[in-house]
């Protein structure tokens, strides 16, 4: 009896299917949610570069022209790129989860100058994220800009902005508008898959027009200044 009883079972296939499945269930789906992870890891990726570009971008050319041909900066123009930025990063939380810093590196000389001087003469930001990683690297005080004062001549900047080996320095008489992204990226999946990590970027273009650097300006105290002081979205 109990040799035919096993004869049968050795017999007996209709379980292997489901069987199988069991065994292979766990392993395909572990792979499936990493890709996914993975792929948004890159979508996020390609929004951070795209974002920092388009800033940097903005920034380089935004601002009121005069009638004598010379465009000023204006704390409200540099709050109109910053809230462009949010809305870009919307999706991803970027001023909740991250930290935006946009930097005017100059090469100029002003009133109080003997020579020209590269200096970090005005900093604005957006986003509630702060301290190390997060930051500027580059930090130049909340007052720089403000007044076209000595008081107020930012953060000399002789070696330029950037890693080294890819410092970003600005032309003689000129000015590159420079933009930091700091972004703590969250899984979308569980973290036995990946944990929380910072992704930065950094992006730089040359200011466009003829500018008025002798500082940004805030005609009749109109626009909340985005100062590096303020941490918000």
């Amino acid at each position: 009896m109990r040799a035919t009883l096993l004869r049968r079972l050795a017999r007996d296939n209709r379980g292997a299917a489901l069987l199988e499945f069991a065994l292979a269930t766990p392993l395909v789906l572990a792979l499936g949610l990493y890709g996914v992870e993975i792929g948004n890891q890159a979508l996020t990726h390609m929004r951070l570069s795209q974002i920092a570009l388009n800033l940097a971008d903005n920034a380089s050319r935004m601002g009121l022209i005069g009638n004598n041909n010379v465009e000023t900066m204006r704390e409200g123009d540099m709050n109109d790129m910053l809230q462009a930025a949010r809305l870009q990063g919307e999706g991803i939380n970027l001023t909740k989860n991250g930290r935006i810093i946009v930097s005017s590196l100059e090469n100029v000389q002003q009133s109080y100058d003997s020579a020209p001087v590269q200096r970090i003469h005005w900093q604005r930001c957006i986003g509630m994220q702060r301290g190390t990683g997060f930051d500027s690297e580059y930090a130049t005080s909340t007052n720089a800009g403000t007044t076209s004062t000595v008081t107020d001549a930012g953060t000399a900047m002789p070696g330029g902005m950037g890693p080294t080996g890819s410092k970003v320095n600005a032309p003689p008489n000129s000015a590159v508008m420079y933009v930091e992204v700091n972004y703590l990226y969250e899984p979308i999946v569980t973290q036995w898959l990946s944990s929380p990590f910072r992704m930065q970027y950094r992006a730089s273009m040359i200011v466009r027009n003829n500018r008025d650097y002798r500082q940004i300006y805030n005609p009749s105290s109109y626009a909340r200044r985005s100062t590096c002081n303020l941490y918000t979205s």
